[in-house]
Formats: C-alpha cells, sequence, structure tokens
C-alpha cells in the first residue's frame, strides 16, 4: 500500500501471546525468531502482541498494518470496527482480487435489501490498485 517503511504488528498465536512458554511455546520457538530476522533485516516489525487486548485497548493505531496468524483472530476485530466499509484484499496472486469483509450475503440475494457501499468500496479498492500497478506503485491512497 505504498508505505515505504510500514511498521507491522504481528500478534501471537496462543493467549495471552503464550506467557512467556506458559501457554504454548510457538511465539518463542517461530514468532519471535521470524519477527526478529526482519528486524535484523532492517524491518520495522514488532510483536508477538497478546490478540485478545490488542484491539479492545487501541494499540493497533500504531502500526500501519496487523498480522494476525489466523483468520477469526484479526476479522472479529476489523468486522466489528468497520462492518459496512471493511474490504478484503488479497496479496500475492497475479490478479487483483478485493471483496466486501462481510461476506457474500447470499441470504438477502434478490431480496433488493442488501446496502451496496460495502460492493463499491471493495471495486474502488481493486480499481486503484489495478491503477497503482499500472504507475509501478502499491497504492495511490497513501500519503506515506
Amino acid at each position: 500500500f505504498n508505505i515505504l517503511k510500514p511498521k507491522v504488528a504481528v500478534l501471537g498465536l496462543n493467549p495471552h501471546a503464550g506467557e512467556g512458554g506458559l501457554l504454548g511455546r510457538e511465539e518463542n520457538d517461530v514468532v519471535t525468531p521470524v519477527i526478529r530476522q526482519f528486524e535484523h533485516d532492517g524491518h520495522l516489525v514488532f510483536g508477538p502482541y497478546p490478540a485478545d487486548g490488542y484491539f479492545g485497548t487501541g494499540q493497533y493505531r500504531q502500526f500501519d498494518a496487523t498480522l494476525s496468524l489466523y483468520h477469526d483472530q484479526g476479522l472479529i476485530p476489523f468486522k466489528l470496527m468497520a462492518f459496512e466499509q471493511g474490504v478484503n484484499f488479497t496479496a500475492g496472486l497475479p490478479v487483483v482480487r478485493t471483496s466486501p469483509d462481510h461476506g457474500t450475503a447470499y441470504g438477502i440475494a434478490g431480496k433488493f435489501c442488501a446496502d451496496p457501499s460495502s460492493f463499491r468500496s471493495a471495486v474502488y479498492l481493486a480499481c486503484d490498485v489495478v491503477r497503482a500497478r499500472r504507475l509501478g506503485m502499491a497504492d495511490p491512497r497513501s500519503t506515506r
């Protein structure tokens, strides 16, 4: 998203980010060494942070991106904060893929009661990403 030096937070896999190994070893054995390697390589990567308090305390505001280690860990708080405006962007594909973050809503298809604003946001983001890629940028919306 065209942020030259993004500040990234990584959430822990286990409750309370493992509590120093008391609630799981993945943070000590895998997550923290990977974070340290990214730091060593000059990237601004921090963590692991306990997921249970990270969003509620507003800690996410200190970062440009948050890496959740599994789907619901990041998506539940994101939907609570931006349900109607949230857009899912799948990185690393040769094509641009976006979708409204609330899902497909098949249950209301054809009933003419859906609010199209989240779909519109997904289409606009896809257009912006395509335009940015053509210009050799990551995201023209970024101010950094």
